[in-house]
């Protein structure tokens, strides 16, 4: 760690393709592609880091198919970090069509129904093979509400996965990262952070968020764990990523987000701007010459005008998404760049108070 601001912390992850700025935003490529956006646009926008899926990139293309390209990060010539998901939510999200048990997870793929099994060490070999500089380990996700005993005993489980993936990691090169779990539990939340502080991983994820809760609960989900984490390790919230989501978390200590919020959004037609989102389809924007976002440096705002990204839109032209995704991930850059200097310059907090405040009078209907 680098120094803090408040309880907002600034640090350096060393990861094996370059290094890593925190607090840091990763956009999500799951099946070894940020949609929409080449790997050129990723790096000369200063992206350090992209996130992918194991549960995805296992049934398609497959794992031969990527140790044979030479790795993930060869496969898809990327040459920055990438943090690869265990597929533990993916599994979750998949409730017809899996069986948790002791040993790990038995499902249907998705694509064409064929029978698989994805274990603790199963997850952590995949990713051996596909090269990811952060490995996630498996875990359960539950469904919310779910009630303290059926809380505890899928937070005993993951657990006892962390250890055994715990064991089988021996690489340097690749960093592991642990998932705290309990639910809406503060006593379980807890527990799992002083239990998987003690295994000694090389970050710590906080899952089991952002699955339909209200956002009070989110927060006081995070709250009740992340004083019981190591000091000096990473703190990744898995899955978070909404603008005053970021603001809010790395206030209360988190390292690291990702979130398909900035590129699903895109797709919809909707730009992030300072104080808030305009959707370009709104017919205000029909004779409007501006750029979305005046002074943006991102190539949509430098090249293009309301007018005409709204007229791509609304002919369903496939440079619109492009155009789109291109502006939000920049808004994103730019956001966290703004949040490390705040840190940096060691005054977050009254720089967060001047960014909600310019939310608070922003009107998408004028801007």
């Amino acid at each position: 760690m680098l120094g803090k601001s408040g309880r907002a912390r600034r640090g350096l992850l060393n990861l094996a393709h370059g290094p890593v700025e925190t607090p840091v935003f990763m956009p999500v490529g799951t099946q070894g592609s940020v949609k929409t956006v080449r790997n050129s646009d990723l790096l000369d926008d200063g992206w350090q880091i992209i996130l992918g899926n194991t549960y995805h990139l296992y049934l398609r293309p497959g794992s031969s198919v990527i140790e044979e390209a030479g790795g993930l990060h060869s496969f898809m010539s990327w040459q920055g970090n990438i943090l690869t998901d265990s597929g533990g939510f993916q599994l979750f999200s998949l409730s017809q069509l899996r069986k948790r048990s002791e040993d790990g997870y038995q499902f249907q793929s998705h694509i064409d129904g064929s029978s698989h099994i994805l274990t603790p060490e199963k997850v952590i070999n995949l990713q051996r093979t596909f090269g990811s500089d952060v490995m996630m380990i498996l875990d359960e996700c539950l469904e919310q509400p779910s009630d303290y005993n059926r809380t505890e005993e899928s937070l005993n489980l993951t657990l006892r996965w962390a250890e055994r993936a715990r064991k089988i990691h021996q690489e340097k090169e690749q960093a592991m990262f642990c998932i705290v779990q309990g639910g809406a539990f503060p006593d379980l939340r807890k527990k799992a952070a002083l239990t998987l502080s003690e295994m000694d991983f090389d970050g710590y994820a906080i899952g089991g968020v952002s699955v339909g809760e209200p956002r009070k609960l989110m927060m006081k989900a995070v709250k009740s764990c992340i004083d019981f984490l190591p000091e000096n390790k990473p703190r990744y919230l898995m899955g978070v990523g909404k603008p005053e989501d970021l603001v809010d978390f790395v206030a209360v200590g988190v390292d690291m987000f990702d979130c398909v919020v900035p590129t699903r959004n895109a797709r919809g037609g909707s730009f992030f701007v300072p104080g808030g989102h305009i959707n370009i389809r709104n017919a205000r924007f029909r004779n409007d010459y501006r750029p979305i976002q005046p002074g943006c440096r991102c190539y949509s705002c430098r090249t293009y005008t309301r007018s005409y990204i709204r007229h791509l839109f609304n002919s369903k032209e496939w440079l619109a998404p492009i155009l789109a995704t291109l502006h939000n991930l920049h808004y994103f850059s730019v956001l966290m760049e703004k949040i490390r200097i705040s840190i940096d310059e060691r005054h977050f907090t009254s720089w967060r108070k001047d960014w909600y405040s310019r939310r608070k009078s922003f009107n998408p209907e004028v801007f």
